[in-house]
């Protein structure tokens, strides 16, 4: 019996040591690395191009005065509503500018110059009145001795030409004497302007009525003065023609299409409006992101669908609101977390757990929109996989679900 107890021992002390090499094995191996998981499953799913937009007018009217003038001041606020062939605004002429002390001196001259022709004038006036009624009372005369044979035809013919004569130079007297009298009421006028500003005779108004119905949009000039031609007075639009103007990304305006869905929010309601795109602009151009980088932009108008009456809803010309433009959309779709998604060899791929274990399976993935992704191949529904693979996750690895 005791020679076989040495081997019972050494026996004994290997099993021992087995036992603490096994213990030793399970206390260092790795432990499992704690993943967030997301199954795999089929829900409605909604491609759409999301993008900040503003409302404009698809036509608006300018009203400017159409000749330089005195403009009476703009009654009209911004917001009033107008009717189609009402006045806008008064347009008067423009008064005579003032006068430096010379050029008053000048006028002065000037007008004591007129007035001293005038009297000029009229006392020829007078002159040629009296030599016109002698001439007359002469010619008389001598038709009466020409009756009686008295006098000659040759001599009745001379007072008759002297008559004639002296008619015409009263004639052109009178004329002298109402161009003199203009002369003096021109002077005057000057002379009637002090600083500018215009005397309290009534002055014919131009009124400038509006060309359609609508709403006042912009007020440029609101006060009484002097304006030139062509400058732009009010601005006039219809609320009813309201558009959205959205500048897309050029990458996501390729996909949008005229007669495509698109849903308004984030306009101040509570609902959602409906709208359809009318056009997409053939000429992009360059803005700068806010992070600094240059974006190439094209403006898709929209229009509101039919029923959507913008005015009503308290909207406006320059209104922001968000728009989502429906690029495609199904009912039921097989999708998953776009953070899933991961390219390995030239080929996308998920991280899929079984048996408390990362298994890679290649996938194909299809539309995507925001943070979720169509499943084409590769996974079925109910697949549970992991959502934010890091760099501790690979083939085989043990996990350990997070929450």
């Amino acid at each position: 019996m005791r020679s076989h107890h040495p081997w019972v021992r050494l026996l004994l002390w290997s099993l021992a040591g087995l036992v603490l090499l096994a213990l030793l094995a399970w206390a260092l191996r790795p432990a499992p690395v704690p993943v967030s998981v997301a199954r795999v499953g089929a829900a409605p799913f909604v491609d759409s191009v999301i993008e900040e937009g503003r409302t404009r007018l698809r036509d608006t009217w300018n009203i400017s005065v159409p000749i330089a003038g005195y403009l009476q001041r703009v009654m009209l606020e911004v917001g009033d509503e107008v009717e189609q062939g009402q006045p806008l605004f008064l347009l008067e002429p423009s008064p005579a500018p003032a006068l430096d002390p010379r050029s008053r001196q000048q006028a002065e001259d000037t007008l004591q110059a007129a007035e001293a022709r005038l009297r000029a004038v009229r006392a020829n006036l007078e002159t040629a009145r009296a030599e016109r009624r002698f001439a007359e009372a002469e010619f008389e005369r001598y038709r009466t001795l020409h009756q009686r044979n008295l006098v000659s035809t040759a001599d009745l013919d001379q007072r008759r030409s002297q008559r004639d004569r002296q008619r015409a130079i009263e004639s052109a007297a009178v004329a002298s004497v109402e161009a003199a009298r203009f002369e003096v009421e021109s002077a005057r006028a000057v002379l009637a302007v002090a600083s500018g500003q215009r005397d309290d005779v009534d002055h014919p108004a131009l009124e400038v009525h509006a060309p359609v119905a609508g709403t006042v949009l912009t007020r440029y000039r609101c006060c009484e003065g002097s304006v030139v031609a062509g400058e732009r007075i009010l601005e006039l639009g219809r609320l009813t023609d309201l558009e959205v103007q959205v500048d897309l990304l050029s990458m996501d305006a390729v996909r949008v299409r005229p007669g495509m869905a698109v849903r308004l929010t984030g306009w101040g309601g509570d609902e959602a409006l409906a709208g359809v795109v009318r056009r997409i602009e053939p000429t992009g151009f360059t803005r700068i992101s806010a992070l600094g980088v240059e974006e190439q932009r094209v403006p898709v108008i929209v229009d509101f669908a039919e029923g959507v009456d913008p005015a009503t809803l308290g909207l406006g010309s320059g209104f922001r609101v968000d728009a989502e433009f429906l690029v495609w959309q199904a009912d039921e779709v097989l999708q998953l977390p776009t953070s899933a998604l991961f390219r390995a060899d030239g080929e996308w791929g998920v991280f899929r757990v079984e048996e408390e274990r990362a298994r890679r399976v290649p996938v194909t993935p299809g539309r995507r929109s925001g943070l979720i992704t169509q499943v084409l191949e590769g996974l079925e529904a109910g697949d549970l996989i992991i959502t934010h693979p890091g760099e501790r996750v690979d083939e085989g690895v043990r996990v350990r679900l997070d929450g």
